[in-house]
């Protein structure tokens, strides 16, 4: 859902049109985001390390995903201010990326204990899907 948001603000940052709306779907991408991959994370983190790391794993991708978060506040309002809707296009190319690459790379999870997701995973041709 918070793809197209992300299309329709970059028209808006390139074309310099329909400015009114730009709160609004600024608001809307931050609550998709928020009941979608904001939370997801959270969720994949705890579930995807063998049970021997899974502290060790977490932590690490705990502190890549915020160093990541403040890597890109800190350079957003700069990309922003010289590029108008450039980083939009570029946040909306990389959640299609992304998209496939959970659709095609990550296991599910669903359904399925801790210790099955250990043995499927660690199985290097296990089907995962």
């Amino acid at each position: 859902m918070g793809d197209w948001i992300k299309k329709i603000l970059a028209v808006i940052f390139l074309t310099q049109a329909h400015q009114g709306l730009l709160l609004w779907l600024l608001v809307a991408y931050i609550a998709f985001f928020a009941f979608s991959q904001g939370s997801v994370i959270w969720v994949y983190l705890s579930e995807v390390f063998p049970n021997l790391v899974r502290a060790k794993g977490q932590s690490l991708g705990s502190f890549s995903h915020w160093f990541m978060n403040a890597l890109i506040s800190w350079a957003f309002p700069m990309m922003a201010a010289n590029s108008g809707g450039a980083p939009f296009v570029f946040f909306a190319a990389m959640t299609v990326v992304q998209f496939f690459v959970v659709l095609l790379v990550y296991p599910e999870t669903k359904g399925a204990s801790l210790e099955e997701l250990e043995r499927r995973m660690d199985r290097p041709h296990a089907a995962v899907h």
